[in-house]
């Protein structure tokens, strides 16, 4: 279990080794399921993103569950495992197939052994595991060959080696797109290797879950991970009740903070909340956000965990926003770093003007494009004052109202809050 505050671990975790004693990793599958990929996401994760869950059970007994924002520490904060992997390349049949391995452990930091195609490739892995257990390595990832079919001589060779490997985990690589066909597949491979668990990938399309379902039913063995990208690093550990969500359309809030929280740290947060809250959020920080966005898999990967969102927006609105951001970004970088620092320029300035239409020339924007950005960057932070100081406790009061009704340039409306305050008696804002 996990200690208090923190989050419970996945459904399910993987066999840990020691080093110069791996634990032996082979994954399966067919052709086309993205399973060398899947290699080479599951040893980044497993090199740098890992909870050592045992690590966190001997924390129990020192963490104060009444300290302040226990509730709030996630899976991206708490202590890892931080394995040295190496991948070997099995898969002697298809084409490029080393070379993809090669390629994609350069990406990520891990060392892949790899001999020639035309070995076989039982003495390749045996090969490769020698290697591991004189140099210290801790997890073997193989990636085997795949077919276009199932058919006796890939069973066979994957019995083989896991016979000969004494492998702790055979894990079944599944494309969720191909939904409740999955059930024969998985069905396949257990009954003829025995499977301990599966890698759902493409879990990014427009697959609603089928696949989870039929490889859980048909084996009775755990989903392990899910691809959710293309990325190296788009890998998760399965969560069941977070996966519902989703495709419920329920949003998944908690895998949202806890990719926002593995980009960055706490004093970056705190210092980012306290600019939202006094409004001096500027386009530096906007350009930040942005790249947060992207790295948390853009707006599409964020909308489907957001509750009563994802469900709702279609691509289309999706792509719309994205381009919008990107002409912003383009616009940004178009400033001095002066004006980066300081909307005002833009804004109040006498100068806003002329500097407004020397940044869209340069950006390739229309000066409407311009325009619109400005207008909708002073709402915006205008609305995350707002909205900090109301969770702060400190509620939002007219100044705060003037100030929105200002951003938006309408002069008759801020008279008229101005006749409201005067109007007003009793104290400041809040919820009631």
């Amino acid at each position: 279990p996990a200690a208090p505050g923190f989050p419970p671990p996945p459904a399910a975790t993987l066999a840990a080794g020691q080093a110069g004693n791996p634990t032996v990793i082979l994954l399966a599958g067919l052709q086309g399921a993205g399973k060398t990929t899947a290699a080479g996401k599951l040893a980044l994760y497993l090199k740098e993103r890992e909870v050592d869950y045992d690590a966190v059970a001997a924390m129990e007994e020192t963490e104060d569950p009444n300290e302040p924002n226990q509730e709030l520490k996630l899976a991206s904060r708490m202590p890892k495992r931080e394995r040295k992997v190496l991948m070997i390349a099995a898969d002697v049949y298809r084409p490029a197939a080393i070379k993809q391995l090669q390629v994609l452990g350069e990406r990520v930091g891990v060392e892949v052994y790899a001999q020639s195609a035309e070995d076989k490739p039982l003495d390749i892995v045996n090969n490769g595991i020698k290697k591991a257990k004189e140099e210290g390595f801790d997890t073997v990832i193989v990636d085997t060959a795949g077919r276009q079919v199932i058919d006796v001589d890939l069973m066979n060779e994957l019995k083989g080696l896991k016979k000969a490997t004494k492998a702790a985990e055979t894990l079944l690589i599944v494309d969720a797109m191909t939904g409740q066909e999955a059930a024969s597949l998985t069905a396949a491979f257990d009954n003829a290797v025995g499977i301990s668990g599966a890698i759902l990938t493409k879990m990014d399309g427009d697959s609603r879950g089928g696949a989870a379902v039929s490889v859980r039913g048909v084996s009775g063995k755990p989903i392990k991970f899910v691809g959710t990208g293309e990325k190296t690093e788009d890998l998760e550990p399965f969560y069941p009740d977070r996966m519902a969500s989703r495709i419920l359309g329920m949003g998944d809030v908690v895998s949202l903070v806890e990719k926002a929280a593995a980009q960055v740290t706490d004093a970056e947060a705190l210092a980012m909340q306290e600019k939202m809250r006094d409004a001096s959020f500027d386009f530096e920080d906007f350009l930040k956000q942005s790249e947060l966005a992207t790295n948390m898999g853009g707006m599409a990967g964020i909308a489907k965990m957001m509750p009563g969102i994802g469900g709702q927006l279609n691509m289309n609105q999706i792509r719309e926003v994205e381009a919008r951001l990107k002409k912003n970004k383009a616009m940004i970088c178009s400033m001095t770093k002066k004006e980066r620092q300081n909307p005002e320029l833009l804004i109040k300035s006498p100068t806003a003007r002329s500097r407004l239409i020397r940044i869209t020339a340069g950006s390739g924007m229309m000066m409407e494009d311009g325009q619109k950005f400005i207008s909708e960057f002073q709402r915006m932070r205008t609305m995350m004052s707002r909205m900090q100081k109301q969770m702060s406790g400190a509620g939002a009061d007219m100044e705060d109202e003037e100030a929105m009704m200002g951003a938006m340039g309408n002069r008759a409306t801020r008279r008229s809050a101005k006749k409201k305050k005067k109007g007003r008696t009793g104290g400041g804002g809040g919820f009631g």
